[in-house]
């Protein structure tokens, strides 16, 4: 394959690799002082999506539950306005009595709107214990994830192309994981699965050009590596922006026109995608170089 470009990518690692370092020391740092804002699913609590038969505010909706002291933390619409439809998410303390507070619902929403005039579409009720165990699992699931993949790269490619991809994972979620401590979005499970897909995209666009840098280096085995790597990289950029413009299309018209219920999901994708193609370019790769010369050093 041939190409008329020949970016310097390899150069440009110093500067991205400042960047990279500071993003991810704030998403750490966040992480301790401001900490994330977990859903339903890990903290626990109820979690109940309302329907109405008639137009209902959601302002005086809101209003009309803080008087009758029901502990709701995060109210929102679902949908156009004409669906009608409310999702309640509602903390509360350890020992409280879930189902209670979940009938505790229902009961003054039938006070003032009649029990025929809407309808409970989803009831869900978690325990500060279950939450917390769903949570340790979740953040399991992610660290198995990248483990799995640091092998198989290990064993399809070289040892030296592993540490490069792992740290562009790492990269990846803890960055994704700093925006939704620094917007204090939900962090549910279904950002978990977002995790998992975008750790399982970035891995495969890194596949795509560790592939080609093999290629080259079979074919030309005394080119130095950091020309190598450029070449590579110059000679996949067209597939990788073709690639990651359809994803991201799709993933930014989901986040601003899917609704309310799948915002968040899209919202970690869309970001995701973006750090897939910046870590792939300017952290995976290039760490092939510095692991290298670490490894050389110490020979």
């Amino acid at each position: 394959m041939s190409t008329t470009r020949n970016v310097d990518y390899v150069g440009m690692f110093k500067i991205a690799g400042i960047l990279s370092v500071l993003l991810v020391l704030g998403s750490i740092t966040g992480l301790f002082t401001k900490g994330l804002n977990y859903g339903v699913d890990f903290r626990g609590g109820v979690e109940v999506q309302v329907k109405f038969s008639n137009k209902v505010e959601l302002g005086e909706l809101r209003s009309y539950l803080d008087e009758k002291n029901v502990p709701v933390s995060q109210m929102q619409s679902i949908g156009d306005d004409a669906q009608n439809e409310f999702l309640f998410k509602l903390e509360t303390d350890e020992g409280a009595d879930l189902n209670a507070i979940s009938n505790q619902v229902q009961t003054v929403l039938a006070e003032k709107y009649g029990a025929d005039k809407f309808e409970i579409l989803k009831n869900d009720i978690v325990g500060p214990k279950a939450g917390a165990e769903l949570r340790t699992s979740a953040f399991k699931a992610v660290i198995w994830a990248i483990l799995a993949i640091m092998i198989y790269l290990a064993l399809r490619f070289d040892y030296k192309f592993a540490p490069g991809a792992i740290a562009a994972l790492l990269h990846d979620v803890i960055i994704i994981v700093g925006a939704f401590i620094f917007t204090q979005k939900e962090f549910s499970l279904q950002i978990v699965a977002a995790l998992l897909a975008i750790i399982g995209y970035s891995v495969n666009d890194t596949v795509v050009i560790y592939d080609r840098v093999r290629e080259i280096e079979a074919a030309n085995p005394t080119m130095p590596t950091i020309q190598v790597i450029n070449r590579a990289i110059n000679e996949t950029m067209s597939r990788t922006i073709i690639t990651s413009a359809t994803v991201l299309g799709v993933s930014l018209v989901m986040l601003f026109w899917g609704g309310a219920v799948i915002h968040d999901f899209f919202f970690a994708m869309t970001i995701g995608v973006i750090l897939g193609v910046y870590s792939t370019i300017f952290i995976a790769v290039p760490m092939t170089v510095v692991f290298e010369k670490l490894t050389a050093k110490k020979a």
